[in-house]
């Protein structure tokens, strides 16, 4: 016996076809943000829901063998009435899952509809179990000209790196000026807040207290007009990296090294060619990966986009860096082994 051939008509056979269409369509935007093979600097970087990431001027802090990437949530439709830190979650650094959004606040002192909230960073405090979110707040202040003007570091606790996390209070550490933040943490698991110093014309590193409730000592001023502040120790040798002060626009920025946080500070250089200005992006974090056969530093950049902040990108290049040295390649896709702390350039 001949098989049976089922007849379709025209109707059956474009239905079929859309079926068909719409389950590649379903698998390539699901599987696709799932199973990332490489990192591509600059493009859009879809989380576990296909969602491009939005954790703008943020920071990386590693909780047993997961990594958990905080930053500024800019996605459209939000409520303005508030600020957030959105936080992921991720073992590889190259799939990240959306933990929501940990932490939103309202307006802390009458600032005004333009006042922000910025550069979130995260530390687990090992002896209280805490984990203590540090963010930049600013805005207007009665009497003053300029939206930034208030310039404090404000604070908040969690019991979980997914929160939520509770307000505390802002303050300015050391009674000092505070913009920018940045967060490193040293060898002896000492914690330091970077904080820029527009009047000193520098920023400043500073430990924080037991708790890390407060800042507790100012370990030296780097006397560079840089904002951005990035602090990484490798190989028994301080680098630092800071931004120029051109707002939204990205300009070349710098490092520095040091035998100690205290200082001399070398001179700064160009970390890439002037003209590329950072190949458009602006530092925010350096993240160390130790691995069993290698260590890598990563440099951890946005690419803003003012206009359409929630489209802004991400730049995430493995640092050349050693012997007093440092340098951002020129950016290509990559991938990182976290377990051997290898990375791989693709052409």
């Amino acid at each position: 016996m001949k098989p049976h051939k089922m007849k379709i008509n025209h109707a059956g056979r474009c239905l079929l076809r859309f079926v068909f269409a719409l389950f590649a369509l379903l698998y390539t935007a699901t599987g696709m943000a799932q199973q990332r093979k490489a990192i591509f600097p600059g493009e859009l970087w879809p989380d576990d829901k296909g969602n491009h990431i939005q954790a703008h001027g943020g920071g990386i802090t590693k909780v047993k063998d997961t990594y958990y990437w905080y930053g500024e949530e800019r996605r459209q439709g939000l409520d303005s009435n508030y600020r957030y830190v959105s936080c992921y979650s991720s073992k590889d650094l190259m799939n990240w899952k959306f933990r929501g959004d940990v932490f939103k606040m309202t307006d802390p002192d009458s600032l005004g509809k333009k006042w922000v909230l910025e550069r979130p960073k995260v530390y687990h405090n090992l002896k209280t179990g805490k984990y203590i979110m540090y963010m930049h707040i600013d805005g207007q202040v009665k009497g003053e000209v300029g939206n930034y003007k208030y310039a404090r570091v404000g604070v908040a606790i969690g019991n979980s790196p997914t929160g939520p996390y509770r307000f505390i209070r802002t303050f300015r550490p050391l009674g000092q000026v505070s913009r920018d933040i940045g967060q490193f943490i040293d060898d002896d698991g000492s914690a330091y807040l970077i904080f820029e110093d527009r009047p000193v014309k520098g920023f400043h590193i500073a430990k924080l207290s037991e708790d890390y409730l407060d800042v507790e000592k100012d370990i030296c001023i780097i006397k560079a007009p840089l904002e951005g502040g990035a602090v990484v120790k490798y190989n028994g040798l301080y680098y630092a990296i800071g931004s120029a002060l051109t707002s939204w626009n990205p300009n070349p920025n710098k490092y520095a090294t040091a035998k100690s946080l205290e200082g001399p500070w070398s001179e700064f250089e160009d970390i890439a060619p002037p003209e590329t200005n950072t190949y458009g992006s602006q530092s925010t974090f350096m993240l160390k990966v130790v691995g069993t056969k290698s260590t890598a530093v990563i440099f951890v950049a946005d690419k803003w986009k003012p206009r359409t902040q929630w489209d802004s990108r991400y730049l995430w290049m493995p640092l050349e860096i050693g012997d007093g040295k440092l340098k951002l390649p020129e950016p290509k896709p990559w991938r990182i082994n976290v377990k051997t702390g290898e990375t791989v350039l693709f052409k």
